[in-house]
């Protein structure tokens, strides 16, 4: 199978400077290292993207997550095209220069949001009609709309519109999804104008196997230059999600980029790139830190919990990040328990700070040839909560 990306290549979102190379391979399983390259700088990769919903990342200013060393980020099409609209971020010189973050940007189709947020929704083969979760107002979303809207924006990466279904889902609405989410991707394809916007293609097929495969493989010859695997890590059994994981992969091209959706847990994103995926994101740190928990090597410390009222230890040891080098336990259980902005800002930073470190130990186990050894010393790490 032919990339749109490879060296050398024609295909949709070519253009000079634009694409993705493998760099390194893992010698016991389909992990890799990579470059992405995009029209405003590269990407290592495997890379954890900060979601910035409403074009910001929540507690968080652009030049804190470069900082940390983020160099991508999404944003979400769906709250944009909603509030501002997408119009008015064009007037105002794009998505980049609107949010003062000049590096990648990706941004989903608004496929996802639309069907989780819209329980009134009717999908049809032009497209998706729903209502704001704004104001109640009518909108008809098309996949040419989608691509339309995310050219305006200006982001360096852009996803197809797709047919989402919930978990769990029948046979037959599942193979619904496929039907539309091809025939929109074709027809998006068709729309794209912008030359220096790589536009994902995006697969589906529920729990079914057979439906993944078929969905990998009809996607994958329209030859986009990279791929969204959507409508997984929404409920199902880890071990199923896995089972449809590794049947997609085996069938999308080597060469190109592929992006699992909405995934955010360190266990499940190291069994992902285990079998080959290469971007992840997902609102999961930011949202824990909200809620005050931090992310440790040891596991979720739910700062909530009595047991912290005194502990003057920081959240983590070997973490350099200002809530672990200034300020303890105890502290930061203060801030949260009075709703303070700090708190949220300060476990946010922490968050971020340990899902970088976290893809940086992943790079450098696949360089050195043991990705097995790092999921195993990650696995459970659900269930697990910091010692005394």
């Amino acid at each position: 199978m032919i990339c749109g990306m490879e060296r050398g290549g024609e295909g949709p979102g070519k253009s000079a400077g634009i694409g993705f190379d493998v760099l390194r391979r893992d010698a016991a399983t389909r992990a890799r290292t990579g470059v992405l390259r995009t029209a405003n700088g590269e990407v290592d990769t495997p890379v954890f993207l900060p979601v910035g919903t409403r074009a910001t990342v929540k507690a968080m200013a652009p030049w804190e997550l470069e900082g940390l060393g983020y160099r991508m980020i999404l944003a979400n099409t769906y709250h944009l095209m909603l509030r501002p609209g997408a119009d008015l971020i064009e007037e105002m010189g794009g998505l980049h220069a609107f949010m003062g973050w000049p590096r990648p940007i990706l941004t989903d189709s608004g496929g996802f949001q639309v069907f989780s947020l819209s329980p009134t929704l009717r999908v049809s083969e032009e497209g998706v009609l729903f209502r704001s979760v704004y104001d109640g107002s009518e909108h008809l979303l098309t996949p040419e709309g989608a691509v339309e809207a995310q050219e305006k924006l200006g982001s360096d990466v852009a996803m197809v519109l797709d047919h989402c279904v919930a978990y769990p889902a029948t046979r037959e609405e599942a193979e619904r999804a496929v039907e539309n989410t091809l025939d929109w991707a074709r027809r998006s394809l068709a729309a794209r104008e912008r030359e220096d916007q790589m536009l994902f293609g995006i697969v589906q097929g529920g729990t079914f196997e057979d439906l993944r495969e078929r969905s990998a493989r009809e996607t994958a010859s329209l030859g986009f230059p990279g791929y969204g695997i959507g409508g997984l890590s929404v409920g199902e059994p880890r071990e199923v999600m896995l089972a449809c994981l590794e049947v997609q992969i085996s069938v999308l091209p080597e060469g190109c980029p592929r992006h699992l959706l909405g995934i955010g847990d360190p266990e499940g994103i190291l069994q992902a790139v285990s079998l080959g995926v290469d971007l992840f994101d997902c609102v999961l740190p930011t949202r824990m830190a909200r809620n005050g928990v931090a992310m440790t090597r040891e596991g979720k410390l739910n700062l909530r919990h009595a047991r912290y009222r005194r502990d003057s230890r920081p959240l983590e040891e070997d973490c350099h990040c200002p809530a672990c080098e200034r300020f303890t336990r105890a502290y930061l259980r203060h801030l949260h328990t009075l709703n303070e902005i700090l708190a949220h800002r300060l476990l946010t930073w922490h968050n971020l700070a340990f899902m970088r470190r976290l893809m940086l130990d992943c790079r450098s186990a696949i360089e050195a040839g043991r990705m097995i050894k790092l999921v195993r010393d990650w696995r459970g790490w659900s269930e697990r909560v910091p010692g005394d």
